[in-house]
């Protein structure tokens, strides 16, 4: 079991680019998305988060359940649900303003235990910002990475959550203990003002850093690099690309059996090749179509 830990929102996505296109709902929430994603390539998935009692919480867990996710252990609250507007640039790119105040999500408390079977959890967005949940998920975290849980970490950066800059970077590098796979684009690499090896030296055994359409790069402890080039494709938007490749490296670990900080190390260039290659694959496909539609098992091939 993979367990994905964050919020659940409705994108407000347009349906052209410009300011004031029309807007479509749509499920998402970067851990929401990276759930989705690993259900639909068949990885066991169970879903930790808060969510409202409202339409859009609704739809929210009736479109994980599509995706084969476990659902029994969200937590619901009366509150509303988060909205994240979307606006999508000229070259696909997308950029978000939120809605955030009173929603149900900030609420989560973190669970007594994670289930049966858990063999790594993933954390990250706007999960790891708003309070008080922040801090419900930062426990899990710290919890599971105690309990010798596998952990992947995508701050996924957004500026206009964040107050004070300076205390969250301090934030995320108290993380990086607690932390096996750090992955993250090289746009929040650069708001965070660190290195690769800086974020080693901390604590994960890999980081893995994502170039847009050029690509993604692995960074290890033995001071190894691998790099492969993005998969060619017509760009819609890239909503939801980035949580793809979060659950495309997990499938791919799980698949290799390398959910563990020593398994991973072990690796190797063929190992990291091969499942770089696989979430840029995955990745791509998403980028082709409109909103976060992560692409099923069928559709990528084998890891």
């Amino acid at each position: 079991m993979i367990v994905v830990a964050g919020e659940a929102l409705i994108d407000l996505v347009p349906r052209e680019r410009g300011a004031l296109a029309d807007l479509r709902p749509a499920l998402g929430g970067g851990p929401y998305n990276t759930a989705v994603a690993l259900g639909r390539l068949g990885s066991p998935t169970a879903f930790c988060s808060r969510t409202s009692y409202d339409a859009f919480g609704e739809a929210l867990l009736d479109g994980l359940r599509g995706a084969g996710v476990d659902v029994s252990g969200v937590q619901r609250g009366a509150e509303p649900t988060t909205l994240a507007v979307a606006t999508v640039g000229t070259d696909g790119s997308a950029a978000y303003s939120f809605y955030v105040d009173g929603t149900a999500d900030r609420l989560f408390t973190a669970p007594a235990a994670l289930p049966a079977g858990t063999r790594a959890v993933s954390f990250g967005t706007c999960s790891l910002v708003l309070e008080p949940g922040a801090s419900a998920y930062e426990e899990l975290m710290r919890t599971a990475s105690a309990q010798g849980v596998f952990t992947a970490l995508d701050p996924n950066i957004r500026p206009g959550l964040i107050a004070d800059a300076d205390a969250y970077r301090a934030r995320f590098a108290s993380w990086l203990p607690s932390v096996s796979l750090l992955k993250l684009s090289e746009e929040d690499a650069g708001w965070l003002g660190g290195t690769p090896r800086e974020w080693l030296a901390a604590g994960p055994s890999a980081v893995v850093i994502t170039h847009g359409g050029d690509g993604l790069t692995a960074y290890t402890r033995d001071g190894a690099e691998h790099s492969v080039p993005g998969e060619k494709v017509d760009v819609v938007d890239t909503i939801g690309a980035g949580d793809t490749v979060n659950a495309a490296l997990l499938h791919g670990l799980s698949a290799q059996d390398a959910l563990s900080p020593e398994a991973l190390a072990g690796l190797g260039a063929t190992g990291w090749t091969r499942l770089l290659r696989f979430a840029a694959r995955a990745a791509a496909i998403t980028c082709s179509r409109a909103g976060a539609e992560p692409p099923y098992a069928s559709e990528v091939g084998a890891p």
